[in-house]
């Protein structure tokens, strides 16, 4: 396959009106229309043929909102445990595993499912774009981004919090095309989105467009798509922690698609999406029953970060409320929002490494736990049919095997500088090449 054989056949649906459209290129909302609302991409392809490893993430191109295929892709692999299942007491318990274990054949050399995403929202940029592509992360999705566009010479700008920095790494000297500033110490993920904004109002770069991308949440939505056509049916239990719960909202709009497919069964997933304690604005405004986030102090929420292992779960201002955003999705799968502390996170992760013999992201330890915390209270049968979503794994192994280069920034920013400065920056690191 090259750049010629994958163009996918896709209009665009405005989530709360129905209408739809055309993408012009890069379309992150309807047109005129003044309602905020999520849209998603319409395939022609109702019915998936999925394609041979080989193909990576594109094995699931038909509902991919892409033009081309990139190099270098790894798509999730889904298998049912043994280990696992039978220390939690369950017979149907079925990993998707995004990450680095190649005895599972999972390739991810940043080793989270965040590559997913950052495969199909660059495959999805037009390919005559002279842009730069900006993306705002909490770590995974930037090291993802880094990866995808240094391999295939992708301009692309990242903003991270300075305390982030430790979650940044390639197995490979990135490209100059990839460049990386931060907000300082003390900063968080939505401080970092900030910065992101400043910088798309500068001539010549292009926001990524988060939720509303509908190739990231096309690209997230592969992890369903991978159980479901590996299970064969739609599973009961959807279990994943979340920051900005966007991988939520792709693993419904998939639970979608699969209906109107038709060969894998009428069932709707419950949602079962977790957080990290202390930092629960999701799960506050789920269990308040409102469809807006809460207020709440952001020195506050600040702390908060500080405190959890998860750090990439620590989004502020998640597509929540929104049209086709998360209250939606949790409202319409009869989901819920589960709640799991750092020691039970890590008890799960060890829990994990032992009994199925590979080391799992903090995040992925917090989805793990909400799982046996559920168990444990009696919600769940032990005959279910559950997808647990590993978000992230086999770092430690990657790096025991392979010589990393830390990503560092080319600058650091006070919280919510001017626009001045920020232009000023970028002109120095991107137009003087």
């Amino acid at each position: 396959m090259n750049d010629h054989d994958l163009h996918t056949t896709y209009r665009l649906q405005s989530v709360i009106s129905g209408a739809i459209f055309d993408d012009q290129g890069w379309t992150l909302d309807a047109p005129g229309e003044q309602q905020p609302s999520l849209i998603r991409a319409i395939y022609n392809t109702k019915q998936i043929k999925v394609k041979e490893p080989e193909h990576g993430i594109y094995r699931f191109a038909d509902w991919l909102p892409v033009h081309r295929k990139l190099q270098g892709s790894s798509a999730p692999v889904t298998y049912q445990s043994k280990g696992l299942a039978a220390s939690l007491g369950l017979k149907n318990l079925w990993i998707t595993f995004n990450g680095y274990w190649p005895e599972k054949e999972a390739l991810m050399n940043t080793c989270s499912f965040k590559e997913t995403e950052a495969y199909t929202v660059c495959a999805r940029l037009p390919r005559n774009n002279n842009q730069v592509l900006v993306v705002a992360s909490a770590g995974n999705t930037a090291r993802a981004f880094a990866h995808v566009c240094s391999v295939n010479r992708i301009p692309l700008l990242l903003c991270v919090p300075e305390d982030n920095l430790n979650a940044l790494w390639s197995d490979a000297p990135l490209d100059e095309c990839v460049r990386l500033i931060c907000t300082k110490t003390g900063s968080d993920y939505f401080d970092a989105i900030q910065l992101s904004n400043t910088a798309v109002m500068v001539g010549g770069f292009i926001a990524e467009g988060g939720a509303k991308n509908v190739a990231r949440r096309d690209g997230m939505s592969t992890t369903v798509l991978s159980a479901v056509t590996t299970i064969g049916q739609i599973p009961e239990y959807y279990f994943q922690a979340v920051g900005s719960g966007t991988g939520a909202i792709a693993a419904w709009e998939a639970n979608l698609r699969l209906l109107a497919d038709g060969r894998f069964g009428q069932q709707t997933m419950k949602l079962m999406v977790s957080q990290n304690e202390p930092f629960l604005p999701i799960y506050d405004a789920w269990h308040a029953a409102s469809r807006q986030m809460l207020c709440f102090n952001d020195d506050d929420a600040r702390r908060q970060v500080e405190m959890i292992d998860a750090k990439v779960l620590s989004n502020r201002k998640p597509p929540y409320g929104i049209t086709g955003g998360l209250f939606d999705a949790l409202t319409q799968t009869k989901g819920t929002v589960l709640r799991a502390s750092n020691q039970q996170g890590r008890a799960a992760q060890q829990r994990f490494l032992e009994t199925e013999g590979i080391d799992i992201h903090p995040a992925a330890g917090i989805a793990l736990a909400s799982l046996v915390n559920e168990l444990d209270a009696g919600h769940i049968r032990s005959d279910a049919l559950i997808m647990l979503n590993i978000t992230g794994g086999g770092e430690q192994r990657l790096k025991r095997e392979n010589h990393l280069h830390p990503i560092k920034p080319s600058h650091i920013f006070n919280i919510n500088p001017s626009k001045e400065e920020v232009e000023t920056i970028l002109t120095r690191l991107f137009k003087q090449n």
